[in-house]
């Protein structure tokens, strides 16, 4: 991000190197808070309604208090204005904002919210991914369905996949079936067909997820590591778009280029 360029910061757009966060602020001390990245196509938010609803539905696991629909959405547009955007990512923030020492949030909440912008990734090919041996999801707890803002499961697993000559590493869960990679949806096409995991089993409810999920173009499965190897074809999908997977930990997979443009066809 430039340092000059536009944020918006509690209710207001300020420059990027004039932005600033309490020192005290949950988010930055604990990681208390939620995050949506938004893609942005012909100047519109895509799905907006659906990462608000989604954020909105981790605010209450958490018990954070975020602003309005209509105050967030004039948050994502005031951005998008100021950077004349036309097609980019938007990243909304909300954190419980400042606190006292300790775990325990106090009564009071003063969440900091905050909307960044960034340019869409450039398109790139297939990819190798790896089958994270470093760690692992909890399928049995509620924070595998939120976008909270510990990452750190993911950060181990993408610095795995990036040691073992990878792009992106695939978390297992406890029991050894496969939920998501760090950042993305997995989708794996057997017998002519796509599924994806279930939430239960571990998998974020992932935008994209939900939008082929309702067209009908995926299912929902326990997916079995070895089904990986095995797949017509296997991408990662997440907000920003949808990726093929060329290798798993180093074995060729194949790719079903007519699968792939059927799934990558619905946005």
């Amino acid at each position: 991000m430039e340092a000059d360029a536009p944020v918006w910061l509690n209710g207001a757009l300020v420059r990027a190197n004039a932005a600033r966060i309490d020192p005290a602020d949950r988010g930055l001390l604990l990681g208390d808070g939620l995050f949506e990245t938004i893609c942005v196509a012909a100047g519109v938010p895509c799905h907006a309604d659906r990462h608000i609803a989604r954020l909105r539905a981790g605010a209450a696991l958490l018990r954070l208090v975020v602003p309005a629909e209509g105050t967030l959405c004039d948050a994502l547009d005031a951005v998008i204005t100021a950077h004349r955007m036309v097609d980019g990512v938007l990243r909304l923030t909300v954190t419980r904002g400042p606190g006292p020492r300790g775990i325990m949030p106090s009564g009071e909440q003063c969440p900091t919210v905050m909307v960044t912008a960034a340019s869409l990734p450039p398109a790139q090919g297939p990819i190798r991914v790896v089958i994270a041996r470093s760690i692992a999801r909890d399928a049995a707890s509620p924070l595998c369905r939120i976008k909270s803002l510990n990452y750190l499961p993911s950060i181990l697993a993408r610095i795995e996949a990036d040691e073992r000559g990878a792009v992106d590493a695939i978390l297992l869960n406890h029991a050894g079936m496969v939920t998501e990679s760090s950042a993305a949806t997995v989708f794996l096409c057997r017998n002519g067909g796509w599924l994806t995991p279930y939430v239960a089993d571990g998998a974020l409810p992932g935008i994209r997820r939900a939008v082929l999920l309702e067209a009908g173009l995926v299912r929902e499965a326990t997916l079995e590591p070895d089904w990986l190897f095995e797949a017509d074809a296997l991408c990662l999908g997440n907000a920003l778009g949808l990726r093929p997977v060329s290798h798993v930990d180093g074995r060729k997979i194949r790719q079903d280029e007519a699968a792939i443009a059927a799934l990558a066809g619905q946005r």
